[in-house]
């Protein structure tokens, strides 16, 4: 594993503060409480019907018609990372379902079933992956117990990448290579995957990331409200607002969705205006 230079940057307790809470709050299944979601982690889109899941910290539900959040196999585990790789096929993180036994953090793990079964793939015990960001062939995971930022091209053998407080990357489809990511100080930096190189970048204070099919890059900053660039992250234009501090977002060629810690909300006129689906 190729080692390279970090970049020291100080911790901001605010942007932190829900995956801070969901570490110490283990707390056993409630029987009965089937629609407690818990804190909102990530978000994700089936491509087969369009069908939104939304990993959290007690487990994984799709939303239905009624806007109604189902839990996916009665499945409890804290699901801290989380993004659709194909038709039933997904790639998560976390932390087990308490009733299950198995080590406090899961590695990367994979369903083929979407979500009713989960199997783990690599690092199980080792690493806590909070964010997962597939950019064609290549497979990002950022380890937030070590702080280092992973790549995998086969989902079982890891490459670092980087090693900085990260909360959020995307890439350009066209170039995996380069990446754009955000600290936990909601600092602009520019990461080269070839190098470890990892240089700072004008731009407002932003907590998420996403890219558009066109390649514009899209952000939400602390307070909820949507930037967008489409000249690579160096001008900004402020768009629309979800109304609080964001903790999931995704890009989907027809929506946008983001989610604050309970609550989400979808965009279908590119974050102008966001409705509440959840």
């Amino acid at each position: 594993m190729r080692r390279v230079p970090s970049i020291g940057l100080l911790v901001a307790p605010l942007l932190l503060a829900g995956c801070a809470a969901d570490e110490q709050d283990r707390s056993a299944p409630s029987p009965g409480d089937e629609r407690a979601v818990g804190h909102i982690h990530g978000l994700g889109v089936a491509p087969a019907d369009g069908t939104l899941y939304v990993a959290t910290h007690h487990g994984l539900f799709h939303v239905d018609e009624a806007g109604e959040p189902r839990r996916v196999a009665d499945r409890w585990q804290d699901t801290m990372a989380f993004t659709v790789a194909g038709p039933g096929h997904f790639l998560a993180s976390g932390h087990p379902d308490l009733r299950e036994d198995l080590p406090p953090h899961l590695g990367l793990i994979e369903s083929t079933d979407a979500g009713e079964t989960w199997q783990p793939l690599a690092l199980q015990g080792e690493a806590d992956f909070h964010i997962l960001e597939q950019v064609g062939e290549t497979l990002y995971a950022y380890d937030a117990t070590s702080g280092r930022l992973l790549l995998t091209q086969d989902n079982k053998s890891f490459e670092e990448v980087a090693q900085l407080p990260l909360l959020s990357i995307t890439a350009d489809p066209e170039d995996s290579n380069t990446l754009l990511g955000t600290t936990n100080q909601g600092q602009l930096v520019e990461i080269d995957a070839a190098t470890g190189t990892a240089t700072e970048r004008a731009g407002p204070p932003l907590v998420l990331l996403e890219t558009t099919t066109e390649g514009d890059i899209v952000g939400i900053d602390p307070e909820g409200t949507i930037q967008t660039s489409d000249d690579a992250g160096k001008t900004w234009t402020t768009r629309g607002e979800i109304g609080g501090q964001p903790a999931a977002f995704i890009i989907t060629d027809m929506e946008w969705y983001a989610a604050t810690q309970d609550q989400v909300f979808e965009s279908d006129d590119d974050g102008d205006t966001w409705t509440r689906t959840l």
